[in-house]
């Protein structure tokens, strides 16, 4: 029975946020058998990046439908906001040049903004909302952690 079995390395993680009954801690993939800690939250922090980006990728895809930026998207190439397709078929509209503003921006945000952890939370880098707090819009949020649970 699970429930006499204390040695499992797995334990270690039975206190994390998101560990809730009946399931306790589930990790169907074995992914944190080792018990290692620093695998644990490392994985954790990438799990909720790519929640977010994959939100972000959500809003980028609808938005368009209903909003476009005005004027130029290239004005060098004549390539106006307004003429750049839907969903996926705006890959090849834009510019190898754009592309790598882009990336390059992605980049810099991730290195510089989101590279710390605060309060030792995976995913909390003391950003806020939108990371408006790094940016001096928001105030200082919740500093008990039990609350922000």
């Amino acid at each position: 029975d699970w429930a006499n079995y204390t040695d499992s390395p797995l334990r270690a993680f039975e206190n994390e946020t998101g560990v809730q009954p009946p399931v306790g801690f589930w990790d169907p993939l074995g992914l944190s058998t080792s018990g290692n800690l620093s695998d644990y939250k490392r994985r954790r922090e990438v799990e909720l990046k790519h929640g977010r980006v994959a939100m972000f990728a959500t809003i980028g895809y609808i938005l368009p439908e209903y909003w476009r930026f005005p004027g130029y998207l290239s004005k060098f190439l004549d390539i106006k906001f307004a003429e750049v397709p839907n969903g996926l078929s705006a890959f090849s509209k834009v510019p190898a040049l754009g592309w790598l503003q882009i990336v390059g921006f992605a980049g810099i945000v991730e290195l510089n903004v989101y590279n710390e952890q605060v309060n030792d939370e995976p995913g909390n880098y003391g950003a806020g909302f939108l990371g408006l707090r790094s940016i001096g819009f928001m105030n200082a949020g919740i500093a008990d952690p039990e609350v922000r649970k």
